[in-house]
């Protein structure tokens, strides 16, 4: 076998599936002997050497299946369909939202699809096929790949709703600091994810109104649920963006509350002692003139003054509401 190619396996009709063992079976396989899943690695050369040698993709067609950056849609191809589409990276160590891309070739007898990054959905589908219990036809591997596509994201998306929550809850702890840098990752994690479900949302829907002379009728029922479910959770992450930003905001407005009233208290206490420093500065001047220089209880006098005029304007604050 040839680097780049993970499996391939003709389908049995029966839920399971005959791996072909080398490639000369590979390139010697017709029609006849049922239908074929290829499962192909596209940054290895090799695994590009076999698409281009195929003959079902024109040069374009292959370079729209091996592109490193693609976005959810389906096209059509000269010999069948191209559907791209995308699942939650759960790879240990990745970022849920870098979403992984699966590219796929169907026509009526042979699919064959493309990665980069290993994909879990991929590998429930081969271990029901091993299990005897897979997908039938080409169909049902198709609404299976999708089925397994979208219900891995409600963990994902789960996760994201229980995080707001205890954003959330941090906001009715003003003893604890708020993690804005957490928030705002949260959000670029959320828009990350309605990036590609929108446009995927739309590619299974196309697929669906659009007769394809390998998808079963009686499968269209299955993918429709499928985009059902992809709707709820765009829906659901529509809801995370704004519960973010609202968060965000009520922060906002805590800091600007505290912030006013803290400056309010400062200006309180300025205009508390601005008339005794204004008293003081003009009694401090250096020139002659002075009232009380030549008596002993001047200084008492004054500074019993001042205390009373600073309650004075304590009390005039007060009536006026403004402590």
């Amino acid at each position: 076998m040839f680097n780049g190619l993970l499996h391939a396996l003709i389908l049995d009709e029966q839920g399971g599936a005959h791996t072909i063992e080398n490639s000369a079976e590979l390139n010697n396989w017709q029609p006849a002997q049922g239908k074929l899943w290829v499962h192909l690695d596209y940054s290895q050369t090799e695994a590009i050497e076999w698409l281009r040698n195929s003959e079902q993709l024109t040069d374009y067609e292959l370079a729209s299946l091996t592109a490193d950056e693609t976005r959810p849609r389906i096209t059509q191809a000269t010999n069948g369909c191209m559907l791209f589409l995308r699942g939650v990276n759960l790879n240990p160590a990745q970022n849920p939202e870098d979403m992984v891309s699966i590219r796929l070739f169907i026509n009526e007898n042979i699919v064959i699809t493309t990665r980069k990054r290993r994909l879990l959905s991929m590998q429930d589908v081969l271990a029901s096929l091993t299990a005897k219990n897979g997908p039938c036809n080409i169909s049902e591997l198709i609404c299976q790949l999708t089925h397994n596509l979208t219900s891995r994201m409600q963990s994902v998306i789960d996760d994201l709703d229980d995080n707001l929550d205890e954003f959330e809850d941090e906001i009715d702890q003003p003893t604890k600091r708020f993690d804005n840098q957490g928030l705002s990752q949260l959000r670029r994690q959320t828009i990350g994810l309605k990036r590609y479900l929108k446009p995927q949302k739309e590619a299974l829907s196309t697929l669906i109104v659009n007769k394809y002379n390998w998808l079963d009728e009686s499968d269209k029922a299955k993918l429709n649920e499928t985009t059902h479910l992809l709707i709820r959770f765009i829906e659901e992450l529509d809801n995370s963006i704004e519960r973010a930003q609202i968060i965000q905001q009520t922060v906002t407005n805590q800091v600007s509350e505290q912030l006013n009233q803290r400056m309010y208290v400062m200006s309180v206490v300025a205009a508390l002692f601005l008339p005794l420093g204004f008293l003081t500065g003009l009694l401090g001047v250096n020139v002659g003139g002075i009232p009380g220089t030549e008596s002993p209880y001047a200084f008492s006098a004054f500074v019993i003054f001042l205390i009373v005029l600073t309650g004075g304007i304590g009390v005039y604050f007060k009536n006026k509401k403004w402590l």
